[in-house]
């Protein structure tokens, strides 16, 4: 699958960022997914897989292509559009960069917290 946190449903009508870029991800690996299997593999609702995708098609990231899924079934082939590929690129950037200060932040905080620790220890003895 993929190694992207989840995003909760949104609460306002713009989804997060990190949502897009788990879909574009998606996408990009499993263009013929239908949007039951990419709802499955990102951990949300249907509905919100359809709100998502449907996003991605309105900003012209993403372009859907028919194609037959078996004799009686006809499915979609979502595919990045150049400008999809330059939005996943962007994201993932922004995305690193958000993950890299937050992994900073944190290390600082065990850090201090260590020493807390090692001080009242050292109190108790």
């Amino acid at each position: 699958m993929n190694t992207l946190p989840s995003s909760n449903a949104p609460n306002s009508p713009e989804a997060s960022p990190s949502a897009h870029l788990e879909l574009l991800r998606l996408l990009e690996q499993h263009p013929d997914y239908s949007q039951r299997q990419l709802a499955i593999a990102m951990g949300v609702s249907l509905g919100k897989t359809h709100y998502l995708l449907k996003a991605l098609l309105g900003k012209g990231w993403v372009k859907a292509q028919n194609f037959k899924r078996s004799d009686q079934k006809l499915g979609y082939l979502y595919v990045l559009t150049p400008q999809g590929v330059r939005q996943r690129l962007h994201l993932t950037q922004s995305f690193l960069a958000r993950k890299e200060t937050e992994y900073d932040m944190l290390k600082t905080q065990i850090v201090s917290l260590r020493e807390e620790l090692a001080a009242q220890t050292k109190g108790h003895s």
